[in-house]
């Protein structure tokens, strides 16, 4: 009998798009549980060393958190292919050495695009209000008071970064992205990777948002997108 799954996730975090993309990939069957960014209510009940926040994956009595570990254990329970984390020695300590990146450049840079001018902020608040299950005024202050917070947030993130720019940091990942995927079919050879799920998860939280045109404007990235989705349309319908 198949354990149930489930994903505890927030529309707009790329670290949750991180994990349904590879679920997808690899053609698992799961619920998704919105979480109020807010109150977080609806989050399972975690071991006491986890952090109250998404991702979370429940298979079965197994709790999951973390978005990269998440990753690391999915063939584990699901070890149909695409294999995620290469055998190989090399490939792999290069998808964990790539993915981490995702994690510390490009995903932290996608705020201060997504958030960076009023009518993003706005539109972000919109998307977060249409998809969690906020109240009537809850969800009014969220369409109302959000773009300010979201506002302030990439003005924090570029501060911390040392950066004034998001739309130039954005491009700066986009190239490194390129570089490294050079005229491969993925990002570290032949094979799908760890480092191609964070990848395609970052880029998916901003579809709504005008960056994704300019990140799809890039030929070799596009032609890696289309690949990406094509596998997670044909994994999903299998």
């Amino acid at each position: 009998m198949t354990s149930p799954v489930t994903l505890y996730q927030f529309t707009l975090c790329p670290f949750c798009n991180k994990v349904r993309a590879a679920l997808d990939l690899k053609g698992v069957e799961y619920q998704m549980v919105e979480v109020s960014p807010r109150t977080k209510v609806e989050l399972p009940e975690l071991p006491e060393e986890a952090p109250r926040k998404v991702p979370v994956l429940r298979i079965g009595e197994h709790v999951l958190y973390d978005s990269t570990d998440i990753l690391m254990e999915l063939d584990h329970f699901f070890p149909g292919a695409p294999r995620l984390l290469p055998i190989d020695g090399a490939m792999k300590a290069s998808a964990e050495e790539i993915e981490s990146w995702v994690d510390e450049e490009f995903i932290r840079a996608l705020p201060t695009v997504i958030y960076g001018s009023w009518a993003n902020a706005a539109r972000a608040a919109k998307t977060i209000g249409r998809a969690s299950k906020f109240g009537f005024f809850q969800g009014v202050g969220v369409k109302l008071g959000g773009p300010a917070v979201m506002r302030l947030v990439a003005g924090r993130i570029l501060k911390k970064a040392g950066r004034t720019d998001g739309r130039a940091w954005v491009s700066e990942c986009l190239d490194t992205f390129e570089t490294w995927l050079g005229e491969a079919d993925f990002v570290c050879g032949d094979e799908i990777t760890i480092a191609d799920v964070a990848m395609l998860g970052g880029i998916t939280c901003v579809e709504e948002f005008p960056v994704y045109q300019d990140i799809l404007s890039r030929p070799r990235i596009a032609r890696w997108h289309e690949r990406m989705l094509a596998m997670r349309k044909e994994s999903a319908a299998a």
